[in-house]
């Protein structure tokens, strides 16, 4: 411990707050809160026991701060926003494990729908699942939406449309859109879904054998065997039922275990007394307790999944009411399950132990490709400091037309796309990607000087350039224009032979091929390339959009807008006849006759 370190424990007070580590390059490498700020941080650096991965985390603080809070419930608060911007190494991202999609009933139209969502939001919505172990959410809602006929489209239903789609004419929707189905018949079907969702699914299973049978008899062999796979996903749902639990049970298991050298948490989902399947995470938060690490993991997962009423956990918790709090719900923690929750508990326990064994190699590759690959970057190139935060450029245009550029970011060897950014060259018209980068390079800095929006306020640790020696000396010229030479280094990646240049040599450097760190710098180069064209095309299309509809009388920027958000390209608008082009927002009928007239002259 320096001295550093044990003044600041000195300081630290009996409050609530937030504290944030940092290594001796500054940067942050784990965020905390803590009821009370002293006894938490000091647990850190006493003589107590503590694992080795705690003991791998604290060996890297060089420095601590920290930010007090009036109360516990803000301390989270501004700690999920800290973790959201800074992603530190040691704190629970949930990055290893993908989202699974729940089935949603938005219903705050007289006629609601069902759609596929991956985040649980707190819209007032119904959310069912989510659907693991084999089973399409997008299967089900297909059901659901043929068999009781409901609407699939987002046309808003204030006043009726004037004609059925083709929905109705396959007798795959009811119209509710032309009212030939009331609301209370219609929202009879979606109780009737609702149910079936929730596992009662007997009148269902019924009334498809009848169809099925039907078909048969008929002769219609393509429709029985479409029936048949319908049965066969509901009896693959009904086959996860647990024997002794009501169909109206909804509970989580949450699971932790460590082997002391690496940890995981196994999230096993019971929804109308169904296992839906298991979700397992790695988890490398070096948290003093386990009660901790479930604490953080819970308040990271349930920010974008159902919360059950009960959730089963294998370590007792230090503050369930701060959970209850946060959520806003109440929960029944069982602690020391038995019977038929003991059981559920030691399945948990058996994939979070499977998953640690399964993904030893994977996550050391993760971390080969990430956290290693920019380590060894810095080697290589003989770079002054680890490049934790990399920025890559590209320009992208057609003879100089529409030019426009893209930065891409990587935080820690991982893209952070939240920061990615999009640019028009603005100084100037025709191809000369020297004078691009330049001018979007002088505006990144700038930005970053001025502190002037979130994705700029962070000092990026290298910049990458898509080019040779010369887009090399010219983007240099700018970093000494702003005296940070010093402060940020720059290389080229030229692709024809994959040599990086840097600032200080005239021969390029060549990176053993399919090593990290080469295939670092081509993920960053490769996606920077992606975000260019992809921002060149839309820009382009929206340029020829627009050129068109200039043309048209009555047309102003404001309906020009309009007409631009509700169609894609200048094709589909031709083909459009006057009633479809009213239905766009602002649009009148003058408009609509004026913009048809236009294109079928």
């Amino acid at each position: 411990m320096n001295e550093k370190i044990q003044k600041k424990l000195k300081e630290l007070p009996n409050k609530s707050g937030v504290y944030i580590m940092h290594d001796i390059n500054g940067d942050i490498i784990y965020v905390g809160k803590a009821k009370n700020l002293k006894k938490r941080v000091s647990s850190y650096f006493n003589h107590s026991q503590k694992t080795p991965k705690v003991w791998a985390m604290v060996e890297k603080i060089d420095w601590f701060e920290y930010i007090i809070t009036p109360n516990e419930l803000d301390a989270f608060a501004l700690e999920n926003n800290l973790i959201k911007k800074e992603q530190p190494f040691y704190n629970i991202l949930l990055k290893d494990s993908k989202t699974f999609p729940y089935i949603k009933l938005d219903s705050s139209s007289n006629y609601p729908r069902f759609s596929v969502v991956r985040k649980v939001l707190k819209d007032g919505a119904k959310y069912f699942g989510p659907y693991l172990a084999g089973v399409s959410a997008n299967a089900i809602l297909d059901f659901l939406n043929k068999f009781f006929k409901l609407r699939t489209c987002k046309k808003s239903l204030q006043k009726p449309q004037k004609r059925e789609c083709l929905n109705y004419q396959l007798g795959l929707c009811s119209a509710p859109c032309t009212g030939k189905i009331s609301e209370t018949e219609y929202n009879k079907n979606i109780l009737d879904a609702i149910n079936f969702l929730n596992g009662n699914d007997e009148e269902v299973v019924k009334k498809l054998n009848t169809q099925m049978q039907n078909f048969a008899e008929t002769e219609n062999f393509e429709q029985a065997i479409e029936v048949r796979k319908i049965l066969n996903m509901i009896t693959k749902l009904r086959s996860h039922s647990i024997a002794n639990l009501p169909k109206n049970v909804n509970k989580d298991v949450v699971c932790y275990f460590s082997n002391e050298v690496t940890s995981a948490i196994a999230v096993l989902i019971v929804r109308n007394g169904r296992i839906l399947g298991v979700q397992s995470f790695s988890i490398i938060d070096p948290s003093i307790t386990e009660a901790e690490v479930l604490e953080n993991f819970m308040l990271s997962y349930y920010e974008n999944a159902i919360i059950p009423n009960e959730i089963i956990i294998n370590f007792p918790l230090e503050d369930e009411l701060f959970l209850q709090e946060v959520f806003s719900k109440k929960i029944k923690f069982i602690t020391n399950p038995k019977g038929v929750n003991l059981r559920l508990l030691k399945m948990a326990e058996e994939n979070a132990k499977e998953h640690i064994e399964k993904n030893l190699t994977k996550d050391r590759q993760k971390y080969d490709n990430t956290i290693g690959a920019i380590k060894a970057l810095k080697e290589k190139l003989k770079l002054n400091s680890v490049p934790k935060r990399i920025e890559c450029y590209d320009i992208s245009h057609i003879s100089g037309t529409n030019s426009v550029a893209s930065m891409v970011v990587f935080k820690n060897g991982e893209a952070k796309k939240s920061d990615y950014r999009k640019m028009k060259i603005k100084s100037f018209v025709g191809n000369d990607d020297f004078k691009s980068l330049k001018e979007v390079l002088t505006r990144r800095i700038l930005r970053f000087l001025n502190q002037d929006g979130e994705s700029f306020k962070e000092k990026p640790d290298l910049l990458i350039i898509d080019g040779g020696k010369g887009q090399l000396s010219s983007c240099l010229e700018i970093l000494k224009q702003f005296k940070l030479d010093d402060k940020i280094e720059i290389i080229s990646l030229a692709k024809k032979l994959e040599e990086v240049f840097v600032a200080d040599k005239e021969e390029g450097i060549k990176l053993d091929h399919n090593t990290a760190p080469l295939k670092l710098l081509q993920r960053a180069r490769d996606e920077a390339h992606r975000f260019a064209i992809t921002f060149h095309r839309k820009t382009r299309t929206k340029n020829m959009f627009s050129s068109a509809l200039d043309e048209i009388v009555g047309i102003g920027p404001k309906k020009r807008k309009q007409l631009l958000d509700a169609f894609n390209d200048v094709e589909t608008i031709k083909k459009l006849n006057v009633d479809e082009l009213k239905e766009v927002n602002g649009i009148t009928t003058s408009d609509a006759i004026n913009i048809y007239n236009f294109f079928h002259k």
